[in-house]
């Protein structure tokens, strides 16, 4: 399988506001660029779109390490979702999990991929993650 690195972002001019994602994938000496806006989102949708698009435009089965700086997505995917599940898509207090749709939709993208997941730090300088916030913010402008 091939081995890919993806960085992912989202951003929003309030909150909810103009909200845009970004995704950017590095494979070898391939590296891609995706972006996207919404009108009307938050934060947290955004992030979670930028690692579906990214996923989605893989075109097979790939090694993927995603880089995220949302602690809601990372610790979604590792530690929240399996019980979401469990409960009907349901939180421990019996509440609808909030983006359900988007949890839904990144739960199949991971599922075609041996993903692992990892946490880094935002605007500290990673050159991946710089990358990918350029992109979201691309995406706000799409839309403003």
């Amino acid at each position: 399988m091939s081995e890919v690195t993806l960085y992912t972002d989202g951003a929003c001019k309030g909150n909810p506001g103009v909200g845009g994602w970004g995704a950017f994938l590095q494979s070898g000496r391939h590296s891609k660029e995706l972006f996207g806006g919404e009108a009307n989102t938050t934060n947290n949708r955004m992030e979670l779109t930028a690692v579906i698009q990214g996923l989605a435009a893989l075109k097979r089965p790939c090694i993927v390490n995603i880089y995220t700086d949302s602690q809601y997505v990372k610790n979604g995917m590792q530690e929240w979702i399996h019980n979401w599940k469990a409960r009907g898509w349901k939180t421990a207090s019996k509440q609808p999990v909030k983006n359900v749709e988007l949890w839904q939709a990144l739960d199949a993208e991971v599922n075609k991929h041996q993903v692992h997941w990892h946490w880094i730090k935002g605007h500290a300088g990673n050159p991946g993650n710089e990358k990918a916030d350029e992109l979201a913010n691309r995406g706000v402008e799409l839309i403003k």
